[in-house]
């Protein structure tokens, strides 16, 4: 029946996927059609073709769906042989000429005649049909008004109140309601320029409105001849802004009214059958609720949204597939066969529900909520009276574009309140979680009185009060975050994230009668930058961290105290006008925030991952709270922090860090060591999550020269791991490692703060001081037993001999990071040299044999970490390997440092001494990749216009790679690059991002690191710095050296074959990846299917077998030295370049800020009478919007915009400022100048 039949969907969302199911399961091949936002939607890759429409730039999206890409879509239908086409609901659905040009095309429309469309469209003309047919109507004009007088009289012959329609409109729009003559009146005309604008037709008709009535419809189908049936009555009278809601079969209402459903269906039927309608319809009725007539309403000439309550309470019936039946029997000259009414005309035993699930906030009048959804669950039951019409998923975003239903709900059941009882079940085991929705709404809807008796009608829900139990963003501070502890502790590179004051977090927690574990807010304000939020529950409340001013409403409330923000009450937290150090606070709300969804493990926002949105919080959002309520005398009692147990943020702080694992004279001379931590180190402007920079010294003074493959600068060493708290050496740049920072990476790390001192960190901000003292593991640990002793006492209020608790210095007590060092014991062994490296409080590197790359270091690696895991030693909790090492990840409070020494000792010593019998297995993974792309080519354009315009690796860092390795051109360094399989050594850095290193050692291709590094590198590129190369995850900064662009291994959604939601990576260690090389057209197709998890990535079991890996590479050996010593040759030449260019880029710097200071010269003079307004940190200048002479219009004028951790920072006027002229701007104030807390920036007279 169905051969040679092609159908195109010209729709989207979950009709559209609805439409795909049936047509699949009947085996007709399919067309979706798409816009851009769309090409990842499940109709794309439900569909067995699917075509990009063209978008108007000028234009929304949706456009694309319209009228005006009727010619377009019809275009798709011949190009691709389609013979059917279904328009769903809504776009072109009612379309009459856009049906037209397909039914002219000779292609079977799925829905009624053109003709019909177009009467039944005009809702004036309708109703002419429908008197013609004996239905009754709505008493109002008998056509289109023509003008104001006539519509008063159609009103003093009816009476008031009276509803002005469109005559084109539809889905709720275009229609007013008017009480009075006044308001007729008044309305008339803004009525029908607003339908002019909607419609593109401004005729507007006068009804009688109701307003106490219920909406109920009926389905009906006719085969286009005259024969018609209907299908039952669907109730709709929960409506907001005249749009459906709920709809449930048969009608309470009709149930209350024996004889009423009778009348009802057999009136839609007439009407139908006079025209002689052709497929799937809905006649709409209005019915007096007091009279119980019921008049016609409209016609919808389309599949409606609530079709399923139809098919719910007949099993068996899909109208989908009868829609296509229908269509093919026309296109066979034929007509649907066995359309008899008594087929439907048995009284159901069933009663069905749908919910409608939009993303829109119901308590905002049920404004539109686009965003992510971070999580979705609608598999909630396998029952035979559950469905689910959906197109969403865990990673979905909601266009604004769109209507907002993410999808429909229907249950049946043998009676109605059997139907709500399942429907409440399923709505309170459904998930989407992200924006706001209408779950919570449609939950408390059930429990209504009148809804639950059926009594509600379609003013119901004017009078229906919702209130949630959330809070509403006023203003989001200058970045707020929500963060859990102990955070995300994954590994892989994945940031563990979490508050960076892990202190503060817990006694806010703790105040308000959380666990400490729970999500809770993380905020920075700054003067002129608040944070401020309504609450529309009342709720338990407490800040803590740095001072500020913080009020509920208008009353002051102490920090470090619990105190109750009341329903519909304002929290305002504003940095003091004076200068205070510190930099966070943290906002705990009892109950915590259930409806944010853990990523991983953990609710932290991270780098676009978990949080709200993966993001800070912005003015507008809206988020729920969970039991959130004072109990007993709460209200009326208070709990604080006595201040002498609150911690003290001084301007200069003093952090105790433990030596290693590199502040040996290996790496810096013991001269450079003494230096670094004599040094007080400034906190830079440029400081964030991921880490806290300091500016101190010029440089570094090293010990060598380069770091051997690592890398040409001596802070670069072969990839290893990285601790929490590690202080990362980039360049000569020291850089705290916080809680956004990598795992893994190729920089010395020169100490490890202590787990105790951490907090602090948190609270240093930009141009504050900060000196490192050295303690041993035991000091440690005993101010990590004193925090927890600290936190035991805040929570039982004691003050008792802990007053200063926090800010106690130990002595200093430097030690050799190198806790065991065992030797090669003689020259030919094949057991290499092992260090053992303190790293931290909970860590320690083990590093084997010298900074070389080498499979057989890395083989060892593996059977130290497999033999550690066989002892399951307590309080040992991962390895974190790479090249030539591991990172030992242990809990203190377990196990100690001595007993984790001892035992990797151990292990190390009952290694065989030969690796070469060792086998890993693994997978041969098929990358596809873009050599030479242009991508990364235009990332290195963009490098060289804003970073750095002349180095070895400039214009083209694939020539650089070839003349570094000695290589005849591009070509030849491509070809080796793909000429060889690559080697998973390690998993890490940040996203799972796996390091490579071919297999055949003539394909080792080596670079150095940009210096300094990129500000962008685009998804998928591939990267070479030292001899590691790296696919990067995500876009991000980065300085491999790059070469072309693959698919990322990482998967943020977990969509496809290859990943999970649970696992969003591919690699692990002893991987082996194959590349491919593709076309950049081939590869723009990939990444789509890719994105949307439709790319499946080949995988091949392997093994990895080391003796055949060392027959290998001993019978190349005369090749591979003579490569290397090219190679060798090649990289002392760029070496010695790029020292002389890297010289010339500094001295030019260094020129042009001398004459930046001759330019600005001494600044602005202060002229008499002036006042300023002040720098509120250490930031730097970006951009200046006021000009010298402006007049100060209002306190929120921004005057100038400051830059300090990646954030920008308004600089508004103020209300004492309102009047007021800019005579001038602080001395040196200039886009691009630094300024200091205190400095002037503004000058007004």
């Amino acid at each position: 029946m169905y051969k040679g039949q092609k159908l195109l969907v010209a729709n989207r969302g979950e009709i559209a996927v609805r439409i795909l199911r049936t047509a699949k399961v009947l085996g007709i091949p399919t067309v979706a059609i798409h816009t851009p936002s769309d090409a990842l939607s499940p109709h794309v890759t439900l569909a067995d073709e699917a075509v990009a429409l063209t978008v108007d730039p000028t234009q929304s999206e949706s456009s694309a769906y319209l009228s005006q890409s009727g010619a377009s879509i019809l275009e798709v239908c011949k190009s691709h042989s389609v013979t059917l086409v279904h328009p769903g609901y809504g776009f072109l659905s009612e379309n009459a000429e856009f049906a037209e040009m397909i039914v002219n095309a000779g292609i079977t429309w799925l829905g009624p005649r053109p003709d019909v469309i177009r009467d039944m469209g005009i809702k004036h003309e309708a109703r002419k049909i429908a008197v013609n047919a004996g239905i009754p109507v709505v008493p109002g004009s008998e056509g289109c008004l023509e003008s104001v007088e006539e519509a008063l009289d159609v009103a003093g012959r009816v009476g008031f109140p009276m509803i002005l329609k469109a005559t084109a409109g539809g889905g709720g729009m275009g229609m007013v309601v008017c009480d009075t003559e006044e308001e007729l009146k008044e309305k008339l005309q803004s009525t029908m320029d607003r339908a002019k604008t909607l419609f593109g037709d401004s005729r507007v008709f006068l009804e009688r409105y109701f307003p106490s009535s219920r909406h109920i419809e009926v389905q009906v189908f006719g085969n286009g001849q005259g024969r018609v049936i209907h299908l039952g009555e669907r109730e709709c009278s929960v409506q907001r802004r005249h749009q459906k809601v709920l709809e449930e079969s048969p009608s309470p209402f009709c149930l209350a009214h024996p004889g009423l459903k009778g009348r009802i269906c057999t009136a839609a039927v007439r009407l139908c059958e006079s025209i002689k309608y052709g497929s799937a319809g809905t006649v709409e009725f209005i019915v007096d609720e007091n009279s119980a007539e019921f008049f016609f309403l409209e016609m919808n000439t389309r599949i409606q949204v609530e079709h399923p309550v139809t098919e719910a309470i007949h099993p068996g019936l899909d109208l989908i597939k009868l829609m296509i039946d229908q269509g093919v029997a026309e296109r066979n000259d034929g007509t649907l066969p066995n359309l008899r009414q008594e087929s439907y005309s048995a009284h159901s035993s069933l009663h069905a529900i749908e919910v409608r699930v939009y993303s829109e906030n119901p308590f905002e009048n049920f404004k539109p909520s686009p965003g992510l959804l971070q999580f979705v669950d609608l598999e909630c039951e396998n029952v035979p009276w559950l469905r689910v019409d959906g197109w969403v998923s865990t990673g979905t975003t909601i266009t604004p574009f769109f209507d907002p239903l993410m999808c429909k709900l229907i249950v049946s059941g043998l009676s109605r309140e059997e139907a709500l009882e399942r429907l409440e079940k399923v709505l309170g085991q459904a998930k989407i979680q992200g924006p706001p929705n209408n779950m919570e709404f449609l939950r408390t809807l059930l429990q209504d009185k009148i809804f639950r008796s059926g009594n509600a009608n379609t003013k119901f829900l004017d009078s229906f009060k919702f209130v949630p139990r959330s809070f509403t963003v006023l203003s989001g501070g200058l970045e707020s975050t929500v963060q859990d502890y102990p955070g995300r502790l994954t590994g892989l590179g994945i940031p563990r994230s979490g508050p960076m004051d892990s202190l503060a977090f817990q006694v806010a927690n703790k105040l308000v009668g959380n666990p400490q574990t729970t999500e809770a807010i993380e905020l920075i304000v700054v003067p002129n930058v608040d944070f401020e939020l309504v609450f529309h529950s009342t709720s338990v409340v407490a800040v803590t961290g740095k001072d500020v001013d913080l009020r509920v409403d208008d009353t002051p409330v102490e920090i470090w105290s619990r105190f109750i923000v009341p329903l519909g009450g304002k929290l305002f937290i504003r940095a003091p006008t004076s200068h205070s150090s510190g930099l966070r606070n943290y906002l705990a709300i009892r109950g915590g925030f259930p409806n944010i969804p853990q990523y991983l493990g953990s609710k932290c926002t991270s780098m676009g991952l978990g949080g709200y949105q993966g993001r800070s919080l912005l003015s507008g959002d809206e988020v729920a709270l969970g039991f959130c309520q004072p109990v007993g005398a709460e209200d009326r009692e208070t709990l604080k922090i006595s201040r002498e147990l609150v911690p003290v943020y001084p301007s200069e702080c003093t952090v105790h860090v433990l030596d290693g694992p590199h502040d040996d004279e290996e790496y810096i001379t013991s001269g450079g060591i003494s230096e670094f931590y004599g040094t007080s180190w400034r906190v830079s402007a440029s400081s964030n999550r991921m880490g806290i920079r300091l500016e101190g010294l010029d440089e570094i003074k090293w010990a060598r020269k380069n770091g051997g493959e690592g890398g040409s600068h001596p802070s670069n060493i072969l990839d290893n791991g990285y601790t929490l708290g590690s202080l990362n050496i980039n360049g000569d740049t020291p850089v705290i490692l916080t809680n956004e920072g990598p795992d893994m990476g190729g920089y010395v790390c020169f100490c490890t703060v202590a787990i105790a001192d951490m907090w602090k960190l948190g609270q240093l901000s930009p141009g504050q001081y900060v000196k490192f003292k050295r303690v041993s593991w035991q000091q440690a640990r005993k101010l990590s037993r004193k925090h927890e002793e600290w936190l035991l006492n805040v929570m039982q209020n004691t003050t008792a001999s802990i007053s200063n608790l926090l800010m106690e210095e130990l002595d200093e007590t430097p030690r050799d990071p190198k806790l065991h060092v065992r030797s090669s014991t003689e020259p030919d062994c094949n057991v290499p040299r092992a260090v053992f490296r303190q790293a931290g409080e909970g860590t320690i590197l083990v590093e084997y044999g010298p900074m070389t790359l080498d499979f057989n270091l890395r083989a060892r690696i593996h059977a130290l970490e497999s033999v550690i895991k066989e002892r399951k030693v307590p309080g040992i909790r991962s390895f974190c390997p790479c090249v030539r090492s591991t990172m030992c990840h242990f809990d203190p409070s377990v196990v100690s440092q001595e007993v984790v020494l001892k035992t990797l000792i151990d292990a190390d010593a009952h290694l065989p001494s030969d690796m070469s019998n060792m086998e890993f297995p693994g997978r041969r993974i098929t990358f596809p990749i873009v050599l030479n792309d242009s991508w990364s080519r235009e990332a290195i354009a963009k490098y060289m216009k804003s970073t750095r315009n002349e180095a070895v690796y400039l214009p083209s860092n694939v020539e650089y790679l070839a003349k570094n390795n000695g290589l005849k051109g591009s070509d030849e360094a491509l070809n080796k690059l793909v000429g060889s399989d690559w080697f998973v050594f390690g998993v890490g850095f940040y996203l799972a991002c796996p390091f490579l290193v071919p297999i055949d050692p003539r394909c080792r291709l080596v670079g150095q690191k940009m210096n300094p590094s990129r500000t962008y590198t685009p998804r998928g590129a591939m990267g070479i710095a030292g001899v590691v190369a790296a696919i990067y995850p995500v876009e991000s900064p980065g300085g491999y050296q790059l070469y072309g662009r693959t698919l990322p291994a990482w998967q943020t959604w977990g969509k496809g074959e290859n990943f999970s939601q649970d696992r969003p990576w591919l690699l692990q260690p002893f991987d082996q990846v194959h590349f491919e090389p593709i076309s950049e057209e081939e590869y723009t197709q990939l990444e789509k299917d890719f994105d949307g998890g439709r790319h499946t990535f080949k995988e091949e079991p392997v093994i990895f077998s080391m003796k055949d890996y060392t027959s290998f590479v001993t019978s190349l050996e005369e090749e591979i030295v003579s490569f290397k010593k090219r190679q060798a040759e090649a990289v002392a030449i760029e070496e010695q370049r790029e020292e002389k260019l890297l010289q010339k880029w500094h001295s030019e710097k260094r020129s042009a800020g001398n004459q930046k200071e001759v330019d600005e010269g001494d600044g602005e003079a202060n002229p008499r009478g002036s006042v300023s307004i002040y720098s509120p940190l250490m930031a730097s200048v970006w951009k200046i919007l006021a000009s010298k002479g402006n007049v100060i219009q209002s306190a929120g004028d921004v005057l100038l915009i400051l830059e300090a951790m990646k954030t920008e920072i308004p600089i508004k006027a103020g209300e004492r400022n309102v009047g007021k002229t800019i005579v001038g701007f602080g001395k040196g104030v200039k886009e691009g100048s630094l300024v200091n807390p205190g400095d002037s920036l503004v000058l007004l007279g």
